[in-house]
């Protein structure tokens, strides 16, 4: 495989994993500047093309999700918004996605480590993704934790996201998005990290296909408008419109609505792909949008997965 793509100008490659105002800054821009930084993959390195799923048990687990920074933004004070627009992400050659025990929505049905890794062609014209021998995805990179330093004294943790954001995995923060984040500190403190070639909205299995990447953002200060909690314009042609089968999770818990919607989309998967029940849950991670589609009929709302319909043609047999 060839090497992640050489970046075209100055750029940054320093990580840290945790969010902590009180860190050296790697580089203080202006506001406007561009920033290029080149991202691991979730694992910081541990996990590699050939790795199985023997590696995930060793996983330093207070390691993954690395991300690269902090950048100081002249000018950026509390109570400022800090636009981020993400101006391009050019992927590595290959991914993983895993079943990582006691991590994911349906983490008591699949209490086994279990490892995908994938061949990711972005060259104009390429295949996509290849996560099954029957299976190639199209690209939809983004960028899974962008976020800067909170008030409170860390150090914090990169996975939970915050208000300040963090490790928020919405799978359209891609090329041509902006997203705007309150500030907490001076400087703002931004990094970012966790790129995916592609993942479902929800990411169910609690990976997407993790690689590592070079990606290209501007930074901008807009003084006194920190929104309340993270603010994401949207790029149109990254939401996925395509048909879809949709199932249903319906009651008066939202979280076991969503598993209930995942579980019965993984049956249906495996009843028409012949696919494990462990490759059925990672092609949902990817390729299915978790949706919150009632709240409004109480007492029981409803949650949808939708699967493409490319991966379900022939159901119901009707």
């Amino acid at each position: 495989m060839s090497p992640l793509p050489t970046p075209r100008g100055p750029h940054h490659r320093s990580s840290h994993t945790v969010w902590d105002a009180s860190l050296e800054p790697l580089a203080v821009v202006s506001s406007g500047d561009e920033v290029e930084v080149v991202t691991q993959e979730a694992s910081g390195g541990a996990l590699r093309a050939d790795s199985t799923a023997a590696d995930l048990a060793a996983l330093d687990l207070t390691a993954i999700n690395p991300v690269v920074g902090p950048f100081a933004v002249e000018g950026a004070r509390p109570g400022d918004a800090l636009v981020v627009d993400v101006l391009g992400i050019e992927l590595d050659t290959w991914g993983w996605t895993a079943l990582i025990p006691g991590f994911g929505l349906l983490a008591e049905d699949f209490p086994e480590p279990y490892l995908r890794t994938s061949a990711v062609d972005s060259t104009p014209g390429g295949g996509g993704v290849q996560l099954l021998p029957d299976v190639v995805l199209p690209l939809s990179p983004m960028v899974g934790t962008l976020g800067v330093a909170p008030p409170e004294p860390g150090p914090h943790s990169v996975v939970p996201p915050s208000r300040w954001g963090g490790n928020m995995d919405v799978r359209d923060v891609g090329p041509g998005s902006r997203l705007v984040l309150p500030v907490g500190v001076e400087g703002a403190l931004f990094s970012l990290g966790d790129v995916h070639a592609v993942m479902g909205d929800g990411e169910v299995c609690g990976t997407g296909v993790e690689t590592s990447a070079v990606v290209r953002v501007r930074l901008t200060v807009a003084p006194g408008r920190a929104p309340r909690s993270p603010v994401l314009i949207t790029d149109q042609r990254s939401l996925r419109l395509e048909t879809s089968v949709a199932t249903t999770g319906i009651g008066p818990d939202l979280m076991e609505g969503a598993r209930d919607a995942v579980r019965q989309a993984v049956d249906l998967l495996v009843e028409e792909r012949g696919t494990s029940r462990e490759d059925a849950y990672l092609l949902l991670s990817l390729a299915a949008d978790l949706r919150v589609s009632e709240v409004v009929d109480a007492p029981n709302w409803v949650v949808t997965c939708h699967v493409p319909r490319r991966l379900l043609p022939g159901w119901p047999h009707v």
